[in-house]
């Protein structure tokens, strides 16, 4: 099957149609932006979607759709709309008692009103919570990339990352310092057994903070007070706690999961920590051995007491290297694992959303029988072309952070992220820029697959930036740095 894929791979041949292809995703993604409040605002999620009653929704701006959009607008320099976007996010925080802190999964405007959607109008009533994640590191990247520091330290902008602190860092049950929330509560919108604390939630939680921090400090430059020390300690110390235990209970290797088969069970007592959420070596599932090869790592996908979730997810696997929770090393250990399986997880169109699929027993068990959640399809292993330019930005930053490590590997990766472009340029218009694909391998249109789909144009544009135009720019996705 490897070989079969990258013969299929090195038939993959650069496009003299690029230049025509990225005009056409241009001139779509122009016409995905809408006005608010007078001004350029976001994109809505597709630029075709349904007219009828209750699917209106792709008509409206996301926030977590709109995270590429960001980006890409930032690095075209169009700072006033990134600004404008933020800005609206920010009047439609919510303030009510249960809520408070919490950003709008999407809003849209309606006879010159502003109407937010909270999960009170979603399938399932489902909340999400990346998308209140996402807002502080959006305004850290644009506040770096800008200059805009006084937007940055305006009384909205801290009040803003005070409400937000207030809401996620708050005492619970818990001791653990992982943010819990039910099933459907980030990209992965409908059941897919991924409640507790999902990886994907956990990292952006660790760059949600780290850029709450970066914003908490340029204020504490002009004015420090006595409650923003207290809240700016008490954050670096959650961030500290979190990457540890992230790193702890979420890393695999082959030598970590040879100790965990052996690890004692059944123990008691606080001074036991061998095996703190008494796993049984039978809940490792046999796929895992050659997936992680010798050399091989990743942040499994969720721990809970008795049963970790050893799933690939890809989104918070890729933003564990950009947001610098993973060191190098372990950074580069992702990067053999993804080379070793770039057959389930690249495949015809990259990438895949995570690995394995839920079989078809646990499907019916864990979904509910989502029918738009069976195996190999949407959030079940489906392909997503809007996740690639996030392994990108991974790839590129660690070259651009550690350009005489481990050379081979990093030319292995490069060459695999100029395959997977040139793959999805000659297929994405062909498909009109679809939302996800079916299959094992991702070959055909997900059934109930939108086109003309945003983030599929512009994760599109913001990989041909970043591989064509100017690898440098590639900074702008560093938290670290103050400058872009």
């Amino acid at each position: 099957m490897a070989q079969q894929f990258s013969q299929q791979l090195r038939r993959v041949r650069p496009s003299s149609r690029e230049d025509a292809v990225v005009a056409q995703a241009r001139d779509h993604f122009e016409r995905t932006l809408v006005m608010a409040n007078g001004a350029l605002v976001g994109s809505v999620a597709a630029l075709e979607h349904p007219r009828r009653s209750g699917e209106a929704n792709y008509g409206e701006v996301f926030l977590r759709d709109n995270v590429p959009v960001m980006l890409y607008l930032l690095l075209q320099g169009r700072f006033p709309i990134v600004r404008h976007f933020l800005a609206v996010c920010l009047e439609l925080q919510s303030s009510s008692y249960q809520t408070r802190g919490v950003f709008p999964t999407s809003f849209v405007e309606e006879q010159g009103q502003l109407v937010a959607d909270y999960g009170q109008r979603s399938i399932g009533r489902i909340t999400s919570v990346d998308a209140s994640l996402w807002w502080p590191v959006l305004c850290w990247l644009y506040v770096k990339r800008s200059g805009d520091h006084s937007f940055g330290t305006s009384q909205a902008v801290q009040r803003g990352v005070q409400m937000l602190l207030e809401l996620v860092l708050h005492p619970t049950f818990e001791g653990t310092p992982v943010l819990f929330v039910p099933d459907c509560a980030f990209m992965i919108d409908r059941p897919m057994d991924v409640w507790g604390a999902p990886l994907d939630i956990e990292v952006l939680l660790f760059g949600s903070l780290r850029s709450c921090c970066k914003l908490m400090e340029l204020a504490q430059r002009q004015t420090s007070s006595r409650m923003l020390d207290q809240r700016l300690s008490l954050s670096r110390q959650w961030l500290h706690d979190l990457r540890s235990y992230l790193l702890k209970h979420y890393w695999v290797t082959s030598k970590t999961v040879q100790v965990l088969r052996r690890r004692p069970t059944e123990q008691y007592g606080e001074h036991q920590h061998e095996n703190e959420f008494n796993v049984q070596p039978q809940v490792i599932p046999p796929w895992l051995q050659e997936w992680l090869e010798n050399r091989g790592g990743y942040l499994i996908g969720n721990m809970r007491t008795g049963r970790p979730d050893f799933r690939f997810f890809s989104l918070g696997n890729c933003l564990a290297c950009l947001f610098g929770l993973l060191t190098a090393p372990q950074q580069r250990a992702l990067f053999r694992l993804v080379l070793h399986n770039r057959e389930h997880l690249m495949a015809q169109m990259p990438m895949r959303i995570c690995h394995p699929p839920l079989d078809e027993e646990e499907w019916r068990n864990k979904t509910g029988s989502d029918p738009k959640n069976w195996p190999g399809s949407y959030h079940n292993g489906g392909h997503w072309p809007s996740l690639l330019w996030y392994l990108g930005g991974a790839i590129l930053l660690h070259q651009h952070r550690h350009p005489e490590a481990d050379v081979l590997l990093m030319d292995q990766m490069r060459s695999l992220l100029d395959e997977c472009y040139w793959s999805q340029l000659n297929q994405l218009p062909k498909q009109q820029w679809a939302e996800y694909f079916d299959g094992p391998t991702g070959t055909w249109v997900g059934q109930q697959s939108r086109t003309y789909q945003t983030w599929t144009m512009v994760g599109f544009l913001l990989l041909h930036h970043l591989l064509r135009l100017n690898p440098e720019d590639v900074t702008l996705l560093d938290i670290d740095t103050d400058q872009a």
